[in-house]
């Protein structure tokens, strides 16, 4: 199992990846991708604006086709277009350095076609707004069917995902069918959070995913006994972090460990392992809300979760891909050990016989997606079957 790789680079080949595994068409995806092959050749960063160019415009013209269907009262069929637009102009705007001509519009047009797509399509997401300390944590609430009090799954991005592709993941619709709640957020440092409000990243995690929980305990279809948290890439730090630390989350898990981000940062800064993102030094400055280099590895220092897991005292999973090209399964082995407390642990490393042997399963997110939705329903109280 392995990526599909129509360019020379493992960047550009991890965003194809995961607007695939998102929802994306294959045709459409090999008619972006066919014309700026050449551009691939070059270095990673300095092809960023053809790429966005290119996936721009098949976002453009799913909203032309979309605004058709939507004039001829399909609005079903507009919201699956509007769906696939908002994708791929995500992704254009993700593969941008931060300030890059056009990206702050790319996004804006990736949100209001989302939100459009939500309407027309009647889909089982709403938008609202958690607050914090300062400004807002925006966040998407897909609610299990049913009546009384559910479960809930508070999920969390990584470094440069967003709330949108979380749902993208289809592990809300799967913990759904197993009568679980899911709010998927825009922490700080990613997502509106960070382009919209300048809130960066915060490494101590508690500090906002308490917010969370205390916004579920105030709806009334929560049952706020049975909130868990989990966390993809780099939400692999702030899952674990936040389970520590707010002893109202019943069960936890990672959908990628990352248990020492900062000794990660030394390995880049050494050429080893894959970056996620092009432009990643400027990403990183900005996320973090840094000046430079050496502000940023100070504000790293946090990102380590050694010392801190012995705290977690309930259900934890540590899900990581054996052939992970970004972060290291031995960082997998370094959470569970660390599990010393949780009355029921458990560590699975994807390997060839399945899939999903990539970062966060990014060659195929279905078997990560399957156990972590099992996983939340044997230890919240949801049904597996």
């Amino acid at each position: 199992m392995a990526l599909y790789q129509p360019f020379p680079n493992y960047i550009w080949n991890l965003s194809v990846a995961i607007a695939m595994e998102s929802g994306g068409q294959i045709g459409e995806i090999v008619d972006m991708c066919q014309p700026i092959k050449d551009a691939a050749d070059n270095d990673t960063d300095a092809g960023t604006p053809m790429f966005m160019k290119a996936w721009a415009a098949m976002g453009d013209k799913l909203l032309e086709l979309a605004a058709e269907d939507e004039d001829k009262g399909r609005t079903f069929s507009a919201s699956n277009k509007l769906e696939r637009a908002s994708l791929y102009l995500f992704t254009a705007e993700r593969m941008q350095g931060h300030g890059a001509p056009g990206r702050k519009d790319t996004y804006t047009k990736a949100r209001a076609a989302f939100d459009r797509s939500t309407q027309l399509g009647r889909l089982n997401r709403e938008r609202v707004e958690i607050p914090l300390d300062s400004g807002t944590m925006p966040a998407l609430f897909t609610r299990a069917p049913g009546d009384g009090r559910k479960p809930v799954v508070v999920f969390c991005n990584g470094l440069d995902s967003c709330k949108e592709l979380l749902y993208w993941t289809r592990l809300p619709q799967e913990l759904a069918r197993r009568g679980i709640s899911t709010l998927c957020v825009d922490q700080p440092g990613s997502g509106e959070a960070l382009r919209l409000q300048d809130i960066p990243v915060d490494p101590h995690s508690e500090s906002w995913a308490s917010k969370a929980v205390d916004w579920l305990e105030q709806q009334p279809e929560v049952d706020a006994a049975r909130i868990g948290m989990t966390g993809i890439s780099l939400g692999g730090h702030f899952a674990p972090r936040a389970v520590a630390y707010e002893p109202r989350f019943a069960s936890g898990a990672v959908w990628g460990a990352n248990h020492n981000w900062r000794e990660v940062q030394d390995k880049r800064m050494a050429r080893e392992g894959e970056n996620p993102v092009p432009h990643y030094w400027a990403h990183v400055h900005w996320a973090f809300g840094a000046k430079d280099q050496d502000d940023f590895l100070a504000r790293s220092e946090a990102m380590n979760l050694n010392g801190h897991i012995d705290r977690i005292k309930v259900p934890f999973l540590v899900t990581h891909g054996a052939n992970d090209r970004q972060i290291s399964p031995v960082y997998a082995d370094h959470l569970y050990d660390q599990l010393v407390n949780s009355p029921r642990r458990e560590k699975v490393i994807f390997t060839d016989r399945e899939g999903g042997v990539e970062h966060v399963g990014a060659d195929n997110m279905a078997y990560g997606r399957d156990l972590i939705s099992d996983w939340f329903a044997e230890t919240l109280g949801g049904h597996p079957a």
